[in-house]
């Protein structure tokens, strides 16, 4: 190894953080797509020496202890399998991601915010079923009237998601970074161009 790097490495606390581990459950599919399944090197190098994951793809740099080298881990997968939640919790990340991150009256994807369709003025609760994610125009624009009233439309009727429909949803949205490492776990199951 390159002493170079390995003093750089130990001396900048930040490219300690140029090496997440791709954490997949036990049946080789990431815990969850948006915000990407990922932890720190050192939480994946942690989990393999207590034998609570395999590691199924490495970087090239290594650490070391006294006892032992280790190259760091790229991928590893659970050697339990975490049952996914059936319930999404309702918070406004989730409906935005529901939403595809775009206004739902005109599709924008800038200053979103959120509306309830059925305002609250007139009864609306706030629920899946009731609440999109709006851009501030679109939002002023409705104010508290209804859809009829202002002249405007629905991109999509809001409903529930469950918690498949939001995973798919992640996948359209990939993080900054993805290493070459990760590809054939995220997109193995993609339908393929004929």
């Amino acid at each position: 190894m390159d002493p170079d790097f390995r003093t750089s490495f130990v001396r900048e606390p930040s490219a300690l953080k140029h090496h997440p581990a791709l954490v997949l459950n036990a049946d080789y599919r990431p815990l969850s797509y948006y915000p990407l399944s990922l932890w720190p090197w050192q939480e994946a190098v942690k989990a393999a020496f207590l034998e609570r994951v395999d590691i199924v793809a490495e970087y090239d740099q290594e650490v070391r202890s006294p006892t032992m080298t280790l190259k760091i881990p790229s991928v590893v997968v659970l050697k339990d399998f975490v049952q996914p939640r059936k319930r999404v919790a309702f918070t406004r990340f989730n409906l935005f991601l529901r939403d595809e991150f775009r206004c739902q009256y005109c599709g924008s994807k800038d200053n979103l915010t959120f509306d309830h369709v059925i305002p609250r003025a007139d009864g609306g609760i706030t629920s899946w079923e009731n609440v999109v994610a709006a851009c501030s125009p679109c939002n002023l624009k409705k104010g508290s009237k209804s859809l009829k009233q202002c002249g405007m439309r629905l991109r999509k009727l809001p409903r529930q998601p469950d918690a498949g429909l939001l995973m798919n949803m992640g996948r359209k949205f990939p993080p900054n970074y993805l290493h070459e490492s990760w590809m054939d776990f995220l997109y193995w199951d993609a339908e393929l161009d004929a």
